[in-house]
């Protein structure tokens, strides 16, 4: 079986960079929120060591971490021209969309809370497409 593999144009590897960077950014939090020490927290503002300080279930924490790390990786998968990308965007987007139905059901959140949440999901959507288009083009294999 024989693949042809396409120049992708800049455009591509400008995209894939900005989704490496939404995605590190993503990882950052993650690990901000999973290390967070009680000096740490001490030092915020009083409505972010309220965020801090809530309890999320394990599984809740389970899918935020797959949600970011398969999206850093899906990112980098692109990056080395993987079609393996489309596949972990998938599995991003489905923990996102987990994760942030937990936040919905939950928590009281006004509309300016629901936005970041909603941004992650359309841009994992996003990614999924970009991916799907990569690999139908033959930029990535």
């Amino acid at each position: 079986m024989t693949t042809s593999i396409n120049k992708p144009p800049t455009w591509f590897w400008i995209v894939s960079v900005l989704a490496l960077i939404w995605n590190g950014l993503g990882v950052m939090a993650y690990l901000v929120r999973a290390f967070a020490t009680e000096e740490m927290i001490a030092a915020l503002p009083e409505d972010q060591q309220a965020e801090f300080l809530t309890e999320y279930p394990a599984w809740y924490t389970a899918a935020f971490a797959l949600a970011v790390f398969c999206g850093a990786l899906g990112c980098l998968s692109l990056l080395i021209r993987k079609k393996w990308a489309h596949f972990l965007f998938i599995i991003s987007a489905f923990a996102a969309i987990v994760q942030h139905i937990y936040l919905f059901i939950n928590l009281e959140m006004s509309l300016t809370d629901i936005i970041m949440p909603v941004m992650v999901i359309v841009v994992c959507f996003l990614l999924i497409g970009f991916a799907k288009k990569s690999i139908a083009k033959g930029w990535i294999s």
